[in-house]
């Protein structure tokens, strides 16, 4: 997503030996180059494999349809399609150090890398929203946040994400004002990166990132805040009836939840802060970061697509037992997506 060279060695290669401006390119040793190629396919089979298994679990079990799950299911989708579309180009690209699919496969690229990027904190956002009012309003809980109103969300979140990530890179929102500098230092034949100037690496980093994760970082604090004073309203008053157990159980449930998605959303904007403070950083001192750094901390955000299912997994005890039923077939049973996960 933003400027990069390869680094010169002594013997200067190119992407295309005889095609005037072609990217210069750089020929890994043979033990990197298999080193990479593991590590890539692995990164993309767990990816591919752990988010099917989410978005399987969720269209399957009908206890796991809930405006809750719809969110993790839109978000598993961007997550699966990362791992599909985006990732493998992204491989050959960095093992090649060029790349050989065309221009418009490269904006296509592009631009879709950006719209699953937008459309996964947009699904955040809208999950810390989910877990605002499950928490710290549970009385409006379902009357707010229903089925069609999570729809609704999920199909506005991902049109804004097309609208955004088609428009920055197909009208080249990316490189205005900076035209010149663009075309005579950074446009190559066989190069593929998103280059960014000034004014738009600073829209496009306080606008879809410090913002949102500021906003998804105040609203969990109150909600953990509101999850402490009513655990504690809840210790207080013991558990003497059926109901006043029911609504402890309800309520650790809600907590539950509320940690594990506060994870995924600690984890994703973990993954990604290293690369937005080199991107906001970098058009400001003339590009100067090292390019092997720049494609290190954009590989990790593409880590955060992994992480994802593992982290339903090791944190939802139904997650783990739907995953079970798909891995050894048991979907497949008469009436298996009406099967109990929540018993422990």
């Amino acid at each position: 997503m933003n400027f990069s060279e390869p680094a010169m060695t002594e013997d200067l290669y190119f992407c295309y030996e005889s095609v005037n401006k072609s990217c210069p390119k750089v020929i890994y040793p043979t033990m990197i180059r298999v080193l990479l190629h593991i590590f890539f396919m692995v990164i993309i089979v767990i990816t591919l494999c752990g988010n099917l298994l989410v978005i399987i679990s969720i269209a399957h079990f009908k206890q796991l349809q809930t405006p809750t799950n719809y969110l993790i299911l839109s978000l598993a989708v961007t997550d699966f399609l990362m791992g599909g579309f985006i990732m493998p180009p992204y491989m050959v690209r960095i093992i090649e150090s060029c790349w050989y699919f065309g221009d418009v496969f490269c904006k296509i690229h592009m631009s879709t890398d950006g719209i699953l990027y937008i459309a996964s904190m947009l699904n955040l956002s809208l999950i810390s929203v989910d877990r605002y009012y499950a928490v710290c309003q549970p009385l409006h809980y379902r009357t707010k946040i229903t089925t069609c109103a999570t729809v609704i969300m999920i199909l506005v979140s991902w049109s804004v994400s097309a609208f955004v990530g088609f428009a920055l890179v197909f009208l080249e929102l990316n490189i205005l004002g900076s035209e010149d500098f663009y075309n005579e230092n950074v446009a190559c034949v066989g190069g593929c990166v998103l280059f960014q100037a000034e004014t738009a690496s600073s829209i496009t980093c306080i606008l879809t990132f410090y913002m949102p994760g500021f906003v998804m970082l105040v609203m969990y604090q109150k909600i953990f805040h509101v999850a402490q004073k009513q655990a504690r309203s809840i210790h207080s008053i013991g558990c003497n009836n059926v109901q006043s157990e029911n609504r402890t159980s309800s309520s650790n449930k809600e907590r539950k939840a509320t940690k594990t998605l506060a994870i995924v959303m600690g984890v994703f904007l973990s993954c990604c802060i290293p690369f937005f403070i080199c991107n906001l950083i970098n058009p400001y001192i003339n590009y100067s970061i090292p390019p092997v750094l720049l494609e290190t901390v954009f590989c990790i955000t593409y880590l955060n697509s992994t992480c994802n299912p593992i982290i339903y997994g090791f944190y939802y005890s139904w997650f783990r037992k739907a995953f079970k039923m798909i891995i050894f077939g048991k979907i497949f049973h008469a009436d298996s997506s009406r099967a109990n996960l929540f018993t422990e």
